[in-house]
């Protein structure tokens, strides 16, 4: 698990396991089912689960989904492969819904 002293985080809103530092957040503008939704340089105590082919708003993606490593909730997917030019800098990135989490300090 990453060093979290000091730095705010966030948590999955269901165990309290630590998702994601708040320093880590690279945008606030996604949407997910559930609504809002932050895209996030870095994620832990996650599980990724199988890739699959997705045709999501802003284009076609290979996308996993990832859990909360504790609970097994559903937090959101990762970007595995965009298929256009203009999306590759998601690569990597993680997309935590917003509902499923909670700041902590």
């Amino acid at each position: 698990m990453a060093e979290t002293a000091g730095n705010p985080l966030y948590s999955c809103r269901g165990c309290r396991n630590p998702i994601a530092l708040r320093a880590d957040i690279l945008s606030k503008s996604f949407m997910a089912k559930s609504g809002q939704a932050y895209m996030f340089s870095h994620a832990m105590n996650i599980v990724v689960g199988a890739k699959e082919d997705r045709q999501l708003i802003t284009g076609y993606y290979t996308i996993a989904n990832i859990f909360c490593s504790r609970c097994g909730e559903g937090m959101g997917w990762t970007y595995v492969r965009a298929f256009d030019a203009k999306d590759k800098y998601k690569e990597g990135k993680y997309i935590v819904e917003k509902a499923k989490i909670v700041k902590e300090y």
